[in-house]
């Protein structure tokens, strides 16, 4: 007899599996299909490139937009976002949203129709991470995280989603590059799944995705190394010493410049990606956002085996205390994550004052 071929695992498969084993509930699984779907829309917008006029800066001829973070908007930028907003609004599922892009969040009551279905949760996202390379053609990508609206609120305001990581539901992002690809955590492992254009549907191409533990590869912007502080200094002096240095082996440094890019790399083979504290951004508290980045991100690192630290303590358990907070980011082999960490504790236990008496 002729076995049947395998049937490929789709996303709607995989999430009704998930709902099944009791990892998630039905209106978290269509808001997971909703942001999957919107994910589809922007791949195809970047995919278009200069055919679709999507390239260049937001706004008017020599007076670009800015966003909230004080960053010129490219118009990708404004693409995604809109899309994210306008396809989640309808959904049902959310009590609110909140955007990088946006100063602050939207309850689904300001959206300003009569009637229009309200869940119970939060949805966080970049909508374009990296778009300073889109005009050259570089991966970029959608990052996300979903948690629950409190009990008892009916509209919910900024401080509703100050909840710390190890609260978040869902996690993900979509990388748009050769493949579109969706990496996904509903709290019980990662997957990966690549969206087959000609039937449009994510694909699942990976199941538990796991990170190697040990690596020869970093991620950081180096030109920032004058800025940062001994610690950093320390560590990354010590993998460029190679094999002659503490560290006994050589490392290889890769930079793409988009978060998503690099974290998938990292999911794929391994590494550490790195964006310390220095003293460009430290009055800031650091350069990367902790809702819509940093959390979303440690819990997709974590879930496949690696590690996530702001250099003295694990990302998932900082107390936001803005919705645009920024912290440094350490995240990637877990090996390595916590000998980075090991420098800044160091650092710190030999620069501590000494207790009287």
């Amino acid at each position: 007899m002729t076995a049947r071929p395998s049937t490929p695992c789709s996303l709607t498969r995989f999430l009704i599996e998930e709902q099944r084993a009791g990892h998630l509930g039905p209106d978290l699984r269509l808001l997971v299909e909703v942001v999957a779907r919107a994910c589809k829309s922007i791949s195809i917008a970047v995919g278009k490139g200069a055919l679709g006029g999507v390239l260049g800066e937001a706004g008017s001829p020599g007076a670009a937009s800015v966003n909230v973070q004080g960053e010129a908007q490219k118009k990708l930028d404004v693409i995604a976002n809109d899309v994210l907003m306008e396809a989640n609004a309808w959904g049902g599922h959310l009590a609110g949203l909140a955007s990088e892009e946006m100063d602050h969040s939207q309850p689904i009551t300001d959206f300003g129709v009569d009637g229009l279905p309200r869940g119970d949760y939060l949805l966080l996202f970049d909508p374009l991470d990296g778009s300073s390379n889109i005009d050259v053609n570089v991966s970029v990508g959608t990052i996300f995280s979903v948690l629950r609206c409190p009990e008892g609120v009916a509209v919910p305001a900024d401080e509703h989603y100050l909840q710390p990581g190890t609260e978040q539901l869902v996690a993900g992002y979509c990388v748009y590059g050769p493949q579109t690809t969706l990496v996904l955590t509903v709290g019980h492992g990662t997957h990966a799944f690549t969206l087959d254009r000609e039937i449009g549907s994510f694909i699942l191409t990976t199941r538990n995705i796991r990170i190697p533990e040990q690596t020869a590869e970093f991620a950081v912007n180096m030109s920032n190394q004058r800025h940062w502080q001994p610690p950093m200094q320390a560590y990354i002096n010590d993998l460029l010493a190679g094999k002659t240095g503490p560290r006994g082996k050589d490392f290889n440094m890769r930079w793409i410049a988009s978060m998503v890019a690099d974290v998938h790399r990292i999911m794929t083979r391994g590494g550490i990606f790195s964006y310390p504290l220095d003293a460009k951004c430290e009055a800031k508290g650091g350069k990367l956002r902790l809702m819509y980045e940093a959390n979303p991100m440690a819990f997709l690192v974590e879930q496949a085996g690696g590690a996530a630290s702001t250099g003295r303590g694990r990302m998932m358990e900082v107390q936001p205390t803005g919705l645009h907070q920024r912290v440094p980011v350490f995240l990637g082999s877990k090996g390595e994550v916590e000998a980075a960490v090991g420098y800044h504790h160091a650092h710190d236990r030999a620069t501590a004052e000494p207790v009287a008496g």
